[in-house]
């Protein structure tokens, strides 16, 4: 079983990136980050021809999460992160797709550091950390999946001296990425590559970045004891990030035996 987190950037700017990728790939679910459109404006009947069944929690013009799954309908048990009614930003959803629980989650970027934004940025990673432990309280295999908007270590950005100012690399932010770790998750991707360097997953717009591979670790998956047991692989689908008009994320996966 395999499952992807992709953030597009944009679902409609990328459509024609997203079919690629889920006819090449096949991913039996994918969690899916800022769709940047309303509810309506979810092309559905383009992911249903391409074989896939969703749930969405969009937001027009910004943020947005899905979970699509490939001939399953995924069963949705949540919208939004328990905590704060009157956050309306579409951050998090949560489905449950054969057996295993998913989420699909768009961390807040929280820039400028030391404005409102970093502070709701961390307010929310406090929900997050809260839900997370009850989510472990089941004793079932559950996958965290999306764009964290957190470099966990030094070794996942191209250069700790030019993005030391950055909001992805502040302790206060990789403090509480370090909190929810320490529940009993497990962090993918880096537990099966624990050596490599450049495990990159997005590669900013500007300055060339792409070309001359100057990139960040932002896009995670975190498994629950139960679905770590089941882990057989992790990678980067970094050909789609040369694709034309690509986002600027790659997609990020897992197998599960």
């Amino acid at each position: 079983m395999k499952l992807a987190t992709y953030n597009l950037n944009g679902i409609r700017a990328r459509l024609p990136r997203l079919i690629e990728w889920l006819d090449r790939e096949k991913p039996d679910v994918a969690c899916l980050q800022e769709l940047k459109c309303a509810d309506e404006s979810l092309p559905i009947a383009d992911i249903e021809a391409a074989g896939y069944s969703a749930v969405w929690h969009g937001q027009k013009g910004f943020n947005g999460v899905a979970i699509l799954a490939k001939g399953d309908q995924p069963q949705l048990r949540r919208t939004g992160l328990p905590g704060d009614p009157d956050d309306t930003h579409s951050r998090y959803i949560e489905a449950e797709v054969g057996g295993i629980i998913v989420a699909s989650i768009y961390l807040p970027n929280g820039n400028p550091v030391g404005t409102e934004k970093f502070k709701y940025k961390l307010r929310w990673m406090d929900r997050l950390e809260a839900h997370a432990r009850e989510l472990l309280e089941d004793e079932r295999p559950v996958l965290l999946c999306g764009d964290w908007n957190v470099v966990p270590e030094d070794r996942d950005v191209f250069s700790v001296r030019a993005t030391q100012n950055d909001a992805v690399m502040q302790p206060e932010a990789r403090q509480s990425w370090r909190r929810i770790i320490h529940q009993g998750w497990t962090d993918a991707l880096r537990a099966l590559h624990p050596n490599e360097e450049k495990l990159y997953t997005f590669w900013d717009y500007t300055a060339g970045c792409w070309q001359r591979d100057l990139g960040f670790r932002l896009d995670h998956l975190l498994c629950s004891p139960e679905a770590t047991d089941r882990l057989l692989g992790a990678g980067v689908d970094r050909w789609a990030r040369g694709e034309e008009k690509a986002s600027d994320h790659a997609p990020t996966w897992v197998t599960l035996s």
